[in-house]
Formats: structure tokens, sequence, C-alpha cells
């Protein structure tokens, strides 16, 4: 069994037992790993299904301040995100201190291994007041997907 494996099947145990005890009002970072190894599966199983249901909000993809985001691993064109345009360059997001985490998150992200990456974003509903993030990564197929919580 590799890495991801062990991980997918560890987090849909987290993510259930999670689930039950949460209800908060923002998600954590178990939480975050567990909607990136639900992304991952579905990408696999059926990555231009899966990617069409997710900026949709489906397959489980959104859940409170919790998302997925897609981009395509050579271009970076957003594939799957809540707010920012379709086909928005990964490569050129900064956040408000001006720290390429795009860039960085093109850098980092490998198969079947996960990468954290830590910036300032606004909670999904506030686009004034930016917040720590970490943002798990990985890269899966052609695409780059990560899902972040806020500090």
């Amino acid at each position: 069994m590799n890495k991801i494996t062990k991980f997918l099947a560890g987090s849909a145990v987290l993510l259930s037992a999670t689930v039950a005890l949460a209800g908060g009002e923002f998600g954590t970072g178990e939480e975050a790993k567990a909607m990136l190894a639900k992304a991952v599966e579905n990408i696999k199983a059926d990555e231009a299904g899966a990617l069409a249901e997710m900026q949709n909000g489906g397959l489980g993809s959104r859940d409170r301040d919790l998302y997925v985001f897609c981009a395509q691993a050579e271009t970076g064109e957003m594939t799957v995100h809540p707010t920012l345009p379709l086909g928005t360059k990964l490569q050129d997001i900064v956040d408000k201190s001006g720290k390429k985490f795009g860039e960085e998150m093109m850098q980092v992200a490998k198969p079947d291994v996960i990468e954290e990456v830590s910036y300032v974003w606004p909670r999904p509903g506030d686009d004034t007041t930016p917040v720590e993030k970490v943002s798990f990564v990985t890269k899966v197929t052609d695409q780059i997907c990560g899902v972040g919580y806020y500090k």
C-alpha cells in the first residue's frame, strides 16, 4: 500500500470521526486533508467529470470555509475554484503581502505527496480581511489540487 493510499484510507476514517464531532464554524486542517484525499480519489476515477462536479460545488468539494481548487499542472490555468475565474494562472496569484504562493504550489506539488504552503488569503465571503491560511497541495493526473484551512 503506497503513502497516498494509506493517507486516503486514514483520511476517510478521520473525516467521519471529525464530522461527527465537529460542526464548528470553520474547517480544520484534518478536514482539509480529508477533502483533498476525496478530491484525489474522484479525479483518479474520472478526471473530467470530477473537475466539472467540483467546480459546481459537488462531490464534497465545499464545506464552510474549505474548498477544493485545481489547476492544470503544465499551464497553471485554474480548472476548479469557487471564486477565481477558470483560466486564472495559479503561478500569477500572490497574497496581500506579495508572496507568490501560487508559484510555490506549482513547484512543490508532486504525485502521491501532500505538501503544505502557507500564505494569507481572505475567507470566502470576506474579500477584505486576509487570514493566515495553510493549503495542502498535491499533483494528481495532470492537475495540481489543494484544499486550505484558515488558522
